[in-house]
């Protein structure tokens, strides 16, 4: 194989020395780590980026992306992020926060009639908008101070989130019980997640990596299929600064192909990726 490896014959030049160069930029930026397995899909989508910038190669591309304050920078993020989400997705996980968590936060958190909710790495917001539904199921609730944030890495899904405008055949994966939370037709067209339930979420654009400008502390922590992305070291980190994050005895929620161990001792597990903060 020569330097340019299989993409010599491409529209753009990549060599194995710019692979390279994009998986540090990756890994500094973003914790991600690029594996060499994704590079026909980092090529894909980092070639509509020189095509739209006119670029001739991925070596000016690297050089663009490397300089300080790069305004690249953030259409380079959004297009090595991976967004794969649904509503309802792992489905026990809400099941558990309607039938465990939620009743005992009613019990014990009644001097303050408050709760809080993280979903980190939120996607197009199908994730937030499930545990909004849950919550807003529960009628004692209407009067407490109640919030969901909802973060990503990724600007371009957090303002798609924002909308809470979906697809009609992504209605599919709510529940019937959970109907009365969306407006519009369910098949077909479009349909919007209503005010009531949307109005319990905030979307922002956040770096995981980065400092976290919330204080918290969170009750439940949803951080699924995010941290197959990042090297042991930095999960240690992360899972780390999230019990740092949660009320004594919060729950922290993690996708179906991760664990925690050899990665936190912080926390005990209750089985099926759900987690609870030890005191």
């Amino acid at each position: 194989m020569n330097a340019r490896g299989k993409f010599s014959d491409r529209e753009f030049p990549m060599t194995d020395v710019d692979y390279q160069n994009i998986q540090s930029l990756a890994y500094k930026i973003t914790g991600i780590k690029l594996t060499e397995h994704k590079k026909d899909m980092v090529y894909g989508r980092l070639a509509r980026r020189l095509r739209r910038l006119n670029l001739n190669s991925f070596a000016d591309y690297c050089t663009l992306i490397a300089a300080n304050n790069s305004p690249e920078l953030p259409n380079f993020v959004n297009s090595i992020t991976t967004n794969l989400t649904a509503f309802f997705r792992e489905a026990h996980h809400f099941d558990f926060i309607k039938d465990e968590v939620l009743p005992r936060l009613l019990r014990e958190n009644q001097s303050s009639k408050r709760i809080r909710f993280w979903s980190a790495g939120c996607s197009t917001g199908e994730e937030a908008y499930s545990l909004a539904m849950v919550l807003s199921q529960f009628s004692l609730l209407r009067s407490w101070d109640v919030k969901i944030l909802a973060t990503d890495l990724d600007s371009n899904v957090v303002e798609r989130a924002k909308q809470g405008i979906y697809d009609g055949d992504r209605a599919e994966k709510v529940p019937s019980a959970y109907s009365n939370c969306l407006q519009g037709s369910r098949s077909g067209g479009k349909y919007r997640i209503k005010q009531a339930v949307s109005s319990l979420v905030t979307f922002k654009q956040l770096n995981l990596l980065h400092q976290w400008p919330m204080k918290g502390p969170f009750d439940v922590i949803f951080c699924r299929n995010v941290v197959i992305y990042f090297d042991m070291e930095t999960q240690k980190l992360l899972f780390d600064r999230y019990a740092d994050m949660l009320c004594t005895a919060g729950h922290l929620f993690i996708g179906h192909s991760e664990n925690l161990h050899n990665i936190s001792n912080r926390y005990e597990s209750l089985g099926r990726t759900i987690y609870r903060k030890k005191c």
